[in-house]
């Protein structure tokens, strides 16, 4: 497990909770939005925390925090997670997790032993437009599919969100996700933000007003959808 990044304290990492984020590096997609390039394609460059060295800051922040957010990358391609968060847990901490839904036996392991608290699964585009979105010719939407499914037809708490690219999705995104998610407690979208950290910088953000014509077509299947980054 190589621990690239750590913010000590966050308001919006974990919704509701004050928390600290863990950014483990590396990644089996190549989102060309990505706003962590650098996690994905070049973890090796970036710090190296030791475990020690967080569970120590976490196990002297008790009572002040209250949750700690794994993200990335994509954590559950790091070997050693659960006996991370294993010890996160020891400590008393609420957990979410940031995935892409790729490796759904995973989630489903750390959700089963009582490693995680929340899951927030990143939902890249309809399906048809997976390949575009994740850098992947052929991504396993078979997996993606079985994440969310667990996560909709489950106990554990969730939030789907899809950050929203002017040239890389429209229209008919929203509308396949409404049919694919319906039913689904919590949705969000995110405004893209461009960026020097990007893994293909250039894009453009949709306007709010256009965000929130995505926000009523997804409204009609999902119970509660919000609008995320515009300033």
């Amino acid at each position: 497990m190589r621990i690239c990044g750590f913010n000590k304290t966050t308001l919006l990492d974990y919704p509701g909770k004050v928390a600290s984020t863990i950014f483990l590096g590396g990644c089996n997609f190549r989102c060309p939005f990505c706003q962590n390039g650098i996690l994905v394609v070049a973890p090796g460059e970036q710090p190296d925390y030791s475990q020690e060295e967080l569970l120590t800051f976490l196990k002297k922040r008790k009572g002040i925090l209250d949750g700690v957010c794994i993200s990335g990358g994509e954590p559950t391609l790091s070997d050693g997670l659960e006996e991370f968060l294993g010890k996160i847990k020891e400590l008393g901490y609420a957990v979410k997790l940031d995935t892409n839904g790729s490796r759904p036996k995973i989630v489903k392991l750390l959700a089963e032993a009582g490693l995680i608290d929340k899951v927030a699964m990143d939902i890249k585009a309809c399906p048809d437009n997976y390949g575009n979105l994740t850098g992947i010719e052929k991504p396993d939407m078979d997996s993606i599919f079985e994440t969310a499914d667990f996560l909709l037809h489950g106990n554990l708490d969730y939030e789907f969100r899809t950050t929203v690219v002017r040239e890389l999705h429209t229209q008919k995104d929203f509308e396949e996700i409404a049919g694919w998610l319906a039913g689904a407690k919590e949705y969000y979208l995110q405004a893209y933000k461009d960026s020097d950290g990007v893994l293909r910088p250039g894009y453009g953000s949709y306007t709010f007003e256009e965000l929130q014509n995505f926000q009523k077509i997804l409204q009609k299947t999902i119970l509660s959808v919000g609008i995320r980054g515009i300033d």
